[in-house]
């Protein structure tokens, strides 16, 4: 049986799970979900709403047990412990690791009004219920913070993106502008050395914008600098990679998964 994404249309389940994610910032962080989507695979992709505070989740898309095969109604009440039971056991503590880090560079270094402006991705693999590993690339947006302004609510959108090989678990702080752009402010590699850690900041968000068909011109405007330092970024990228086109840079936007 094939799956048709027509059938289920996951972005309106979330906004119809609550208002206060049907406005806002919280809704252009779901438009730049839309935007990356064309990256991921169709049809293998759920949301998640987290709670840090209750160690839970209370709402888990209807993909989530046609993707994963695991049980939604667990993941709202056990929560964390069902979930990272999944995970495979070396990636887990490399995970763990990666959140403490990127949470210490939040509070250490993002001003307060800023934090709702934020999106974290990360990668990792977790075991299906047929116990088969699969590779999950995970984009998370905070949507509520703590009195001390610490994100304890948090959209997480999905994707399985891989069979469980093992990859690099890299992970990237995003900051969502003004013109709705996302410019890169962190980037790590929390496993072995890959070829994309070479690339600046401003390089990967030159890669996905060009991934996602804009000019250069479009480019300039989003990251407001000038559609020559662009274009200066770009030979700069190709150089760098040993890449000759933009149809060879997409392919490598999306196996490096520079969402």
């Amino acid at each position: 049986m094939s799956f048709n994404p027509r059938i289920l249309n996951i972005y309106d389940e979330v906004f119809q799970s609550d208002q206060i994610l049907s406005s806002g910032i919280i809704k252009e962080h779901i438009e730049k979900i839309k935007e990356m989507d064309e990256f991921l695979p169709p049809g293998l992709s759920f949301f998640i709403l987290t709670n840090t505070t209750a160690n839970n989740f209370p709402f888990v898309s209807k993909n989530f047990e046609f993707n994963m095969g695991l049980d939604s109604e667990r993941m709202k009440t056990i929560g964390v412990q069902y979930w990272l039971s999944h995970f495979h056991p070396e990636d887990l503590p490399v995970w763990v690791g990666m959140l403490q880090d990127l949470m210490l560079y939040t509070i250490n270094e993002i001003p307060e009004e800023k934090r709702l402006n934020l999106s974290y991705t990360w990668n990792y693999r977790v075991r299906k219920f047929n116990g088969d590993y699969v590779n999950i690339f995970e984009h998370q947006m905070p949507l509520i913070l703590d009195d001390s302004s610490k994100p304890i609510v948090g959209l997480a959108h999905l994707s399985i993106v891989g069979d469980g090989e093992p990859m690099p678990i890299r992970a990237s702080i995003k900051y969502l502008n003004k013109d709705n752009g996302y410019e890169t402010i962190v980037t790590k590699n929390y496993s072995q050395k890959a070829l994309s850690d070479g690339l600046s900041n401003r390089e990967r968000d030159i890669i996905r914008y060009l991934s996602l068909r804009k000019t250069s011109k479009e480019i300039a405007g989003i990251l407001h600098i000038s559609s020559h330092t662009v274009d200066t970024h770009r030979r700069n990228i190709l150089k760098k990679l040993n890449i000759d086109s933009t149809g060879e840079l997409v392919t490598y936007f999306k196996d490096q998964m520079l969402f």
